[in-house]
């Protein structure tokens, strides 16, 4: 296991765990020390628990629906069930399931936005808070997206917006109980090819010229021309839940190779 320990005691939960971004948190809190929830729709979140129990670590895998507050509710008992306590929420759930103008949405496809990248946030704050909040201590980071500045994702973007606020404002209920609140807004990022995909129709030509020029434009508006690394990601999201931003809360810092969002 990894040396560093930042995260020896706690109990961290992360969501989206089964792949992407949140497999990589998982994995590095788990090496720091964490016991580690991963939490995710998909049943390969059960990998990921394997995967970190064979490193020597604690896991424990819970598949629920995080669009809903039952399955955020189901995500916060496990954990207080299993380890007692809750020390740091990443919420990572998330994620562009159409890419195109907003005019070409329909009003189901904006419905499914917002209920995928808004409101799993939301519902996880609010299911874990009361155990942070009788223990005087937490840490939440949500992951948001450089993205509220972009094309073809408004109501994407509008979600992400959303998790900025609910940020900003949760940080400013909750430094009198000890719990920092805090965000980063991924930039693109390099990932392998999701397991589980966001979005199962077969894109038409129309649907890949809109989603190429979303990719040129996050290359063209981040100052390094190049997309990121899940673990560029991981080192600020882990940065931000871990003692060493002590004095960190209310932020949104943007990993976009300079573009702010």
């Amino acid at each position: 296991m990894n040396a560093n320990a930042r995260f020896n005691g706690k109990v961290v939960i992360v969501t989206g765990a089964g792949q992407g971004i949140g497999r990589g948190v998982a994995l590095r809190a788990a090496s720091e020390g964490a016991a580690v929830v991963l939490v995710d729709r998909a049943d390969i979140v059960h990998e990921v628990s394997a995967e970190i129990a064979a490193r020597g670590a604690r896991s424990l895998a819970v598949v629920a629906d995080l669009e809903t507050y039952a399955g955020a509710c189901t995500m916060a008992r496990a954990a207080i069930d299993s380890f007692g306590r809750i020390d740091i929420l990443i919420n990572n759930v998330g994620g562009t399931i159409w890419a195109k103008p907003y005019q070409e949405y329909e009003e189901a496809q904006i419905e499914a936005e917002v209920r995928r990248s808004l409101f799993p946030t939301l519902w996880c704050c609010r299911a874990a808070l009361p155990a942070m909040i009788e223990q005087q201590r937490g840490a939440i980071v949500n992951v948001s997206s450089i993205a509220t500045r972009s094309l073809y994702r408004v109501p994407y973007a509008a979600s992400k917006g959303g998790v900025n606020a609910l940020t900003a404002s949760l940080a400013f209920e909750h430094a009198e109980n000890g719990i920092r609140v805090n965000a980063v807004a991924t930039g693109g990022t390099e990932a392998p090819p999701r397991s589980v995909p966001r979005n199962t129709a077969k894109q038409s030509e129309q649907e890949a010229v809109w989603y190429q020029g979303i990719v040129d434009q996050t290359l063209a508006s981040s100052l390094m021309h190049r997309y990121g690394t899940i673990d560029e990601q991981v080192g600020a999201i882990l940065f931000l839940a871990s003692d060493e931003a002590s004095y960190v809360t209310g932020t949104v810092l943007p990993v976009g190779g300079g573009d702010q969002g």
